[in-house]
């Protein structure tokens, strides 16, 4: 009888106490491209409209100014991501092919609470080490739905919510500025607040604001909806008069002799 062989699947960490050893002795390890983030969505009379700012950080670095953070699930169905941006962005395409199979199969519409189901059982089986934190909104036969999922595979169910960095601004607008029954500008205006709140008083959050508007068999994505980090002209000269910053030229002749006297002699 053949022996057992280990699953190939999942996660392997035979090299965690290798990478120990090399991050003890100095050695960088990679870092994985973080989002930094602010998403948020809320449900409106007609249907859900979600929110992202456009930053994605590496550490302190900014590594993109202009990153997609609404992602395709479905024609009914769109999904904001925080955290790893390799893990939102692979995990969504991932439920993405699985619903189209799913609607294929059954000849139906894919409904929001598969691909919740889809998600959350996909993220807790690698129990948080897939850093992807998401707000799930889209419209159904059922209705709007709107679902935040955390990257353990934990879910809630609310008529607002925010995720990321910077979810602590923008749920204190929503906090404030959301009301049951608003209509489709006033519920887009107040996505834009949300995350303007999250841009300037969130370092891992900036740039520009994506909306997506989901509504009965129809989505408006409006990308670059709001521009709060447009560069304007600068308000001073920063030209200087010549001999502002002194200098010293140094002695070519006496920097060649400090040289040839500290010269090794190698001659046998």
């Amino acid at each position: 009888m053949a022996p057992l062989l280990e699953p190939s699947t999942g996660f392997k960490f035979d090299n965690v106490k290798r990478n120990q050893m090399l991050a003890d002795k100095g050695h960088l390890l990679p870092r994985a491209t973080k989002t930094g983030t602010t998403i948020v969505g809320l449900v409106y009379k007609d249907g859900v409209i979600l929110g992202a700012d456009t930053r994605a950080t590496a550490g302190p670095i900014v590594a993109d100014k202009n990153c997609e953070k609404i992602h395709f699930l479905a024609p009914n169905m769109y999904c904001c991501g925080a955290g790893t941006a390799a893990d939102t962005e692979f995990t969504t395409n991932i439920i993405s092919s699985q619903l189209a199979l799913h609607s294929l199969n059954t000849g139906r519409e894919a409904r929001v609470g598969a691909a919740l189901t889809m998600l959350k059982q996909y993220l807790f089986r690698y129990q948080g080490h897939i850093g992807a934190y998401l707000v799930l909104g889209g419209y159904d036969v059922t209705g709007p739905h709107l679902y935040a999922i955390q990257a353990h595979g934990s879910t809630d169910k609310l008529p607002y919510m925010t995720l990321g960095s910077g979810s602590l601004a923008a749920m204190s607008v929503f906090e404030s500025g959301w009301r049951a029954g608003l209509s489709r500008d006033e519920g887009v205006e107040l996505v834009k607040d949300a995350i303007e709140a999250g841009i300037f008083n969130d370092l891992g959050s900036g740039s520009n604001v994506d909306v997506c508007v989901i509504t009965k068999g129809n989505v408006e994505y409006l990308r670059g909806y709001s521009t709060p980090n447009q560069r304007v002209a600068k308000e001073q000269t920063y030209r200087f008069a010549p001999g502002t910053t002194e200098f010293i030229v140094p002695n070519a002749t006496a920097q060649r002799s400090e040289e040839e006297g500290t010269a090794m002699d190698v001659s046998a």
